[in-house]
């Protein structure tokens, strides 16, 4: 039981904190992405969206560059924490977070540029700042194109693998999420336990599903 209990509470681990990250930052990027167009939004769009484009191995071998104890991103981590970022559960949430963020932009930005203009100049007239356009009036006229982000992003975190394995490892108990548990049980020929851990990725993906799409019709 350990064997699926253990990954699966890190997976969840790593997912909940990696959307979470993504949300925030997500949300901030489809506001400004569909509010304040220019050629900086569209470049830093189409840079947003490589996660979708290129394998995860070669988006793993990037964030390991980046991240890895020779560059300066490294090192200046290490000074403040004392330990590597890489082949921890931390780097395992940054790759998955990268991996969810264009899924979870893409339907919130959507939703934003849906949103009609004539409500925001009028809120504007009435001495809204854009935080509270954000908050007051676009979060919440757009919230099921944002609970839509979420369900991607999520799904795409918990089953995030080619970049995880790359800057986290698989370390048992550490950075052994569920899906690279899934490819050591393949891999060495306890087929039983695979199928024991994809039903419980399965599983676990569809009740987060279902439970949000009951939040969205409510």
């Amino acid at each position: 039981m350990d064997t699926i209990l253990t990954p699966l509470l890190l997976s969840l681990r790593i997912s909940v904190v990696a959307t979470g990250f993504a949300f925030v930052v997500g949300v901030l990027l489809a506001w400004w992405f569909a509010f304040y167009k220019s050629k900086l939004t569209q470049l830093l769009s189409i840079l947003v969206t490589i996660p979708l484009i290129v394998p995860p191995t070669v988006l793993g071998y990037y964030l390991l560059i980046l991240l890895g104890r020779n560059s300066t991103l490294g090192q200046w981590v290490e000074s403040l924490t004392g330990q590597p970022i890489i082949f921890t559960w931390k780097a395992a949430v940054i790759a998955a977070a990268i991996a969810a963020l264009p899924l979870l932009i893409r339907p919130i930005q959507a939703s934003f540029e849906s949103i009609d203009e004539g409500i925001l100049d009028a809120a504007k007239l009435d001495g809204a700042g854009h935080w509270q356009l954000l908050k007051l009036i676009i979060v919440p006229l757009a919230y099921k194109g944002i609970l839509a982000g979420l369900v991607l992003g999520f799904a795409r975190a918990m089953g995030e693998f080619g970049a995880t394995i790359m800057v986290a490892g698989n370390i048992p108990g550490k950075t052994q999420t569920l899906s690279i548990a899934i490819y050591d049980a393949v891999q060495a020929n306890r087929m039983m336990d695979a199928h024991l851990m994809v039903l419980a990725l399965s599983a676990t993906t569809i009740i987060f599903l279902i439970l949000l799409s009951r939040w969205y019709k409510s």
